[in-house]
């Protein structure tokens, strides 16, 4: 289990420290996922992923089987074209020496995964890489499972390993902490504005009202 503090200033997000693992966002996938709205999940983690690059988080992008699962999904392809999926044949994320090294390779230990299954394909590699030292967060809403139960079951599971559960928004918010934070600030706004949701259309109504006073200030 990571013996990296779970409270504290220390224990927030930062890009610096964080690096992201997006598993088997793919068709056959979706096809069985009955704890989420799919297409919620779709927007959940596609905003995670934009919020990812804004930051210049590096983020590792993975797939199962995908001549039979289907290729990962094009919203998510569209964020960083030029990476190829890491294909495997291990359901187990963390068994596949490539994803892990390219885990390693950047240095983070803040582990931040969402993918699909969550009783198997996030539970899995989360649990294990805890065990190894990571301090690992797992994003729930961008993340879903064959029923409402096992995605319950498999989040309770993976807290009593150690593994932080978490939502994409607030990931983005750990990264941003600051909106005087200028360089990322306007590439955040447009994540939120198109996939926040709710939130994202209360920012962009603040954002008219703020434009309406200082015209009015003009005047």
């Amino acid at each position: 289990m990571s013996k990296e503090a779970k409270s504290g200033f220390q224990a927030l997000l930062t890009p610096e420290e964080s690096v992201v693992v997006l598993i088997d966002h793919q068709p056959f996938q979706f096809a069985n996922l009955n704890s989420h709205e799919p297409t919620m999940v779709v927007n959940n983690v596609v905003g995670l992923a934009r919020a990812a690059k804004v930051f210049d988080v590096p983020t590792v992008l993975t797939t199962v089987l995908e001549e039979r699962g289907g290729y990962l999904i094009k919203g998510l392809q569209d964020v960083f074209p030029e990476q190829k999926p890491i294909d495997r044949t291990f359901i187990n994320t963390w068994e596949d020496e490539r994803v892990v090294d390219a885990v390693k390779a950047t240095g983070r230990k803040k582990l931040i995964i969402a993918g699909l299954w969550t009783e198997i394909c996030v539970a899995m590699p989360a649990i294990q890489a805890a065990g190894e030292g990571y301090e690992v967060f797992v994003v729930t809403d961008a993340s879903g499972g064959a029923s409402k139960e096992a995605h319950e079951m498999a989040v309770r599971r993976m807290v009593q390993a150690g593994v932080v559960p978490i939502t994409w928004q607030a990931v983005a918010g750990e990264w941003q902490r600051d909106w005087a934070r200028e360089k990322t600030y306007p590439g955040m706004t447009e994540v939120l504005l198109q996939h926040g949701g709710a939130t994202g259309v209360a920012f962009g109504w603040e954002t008219q009202l703020l434009a309406s006073a200082r015209s009015g200030e003009a005047s």
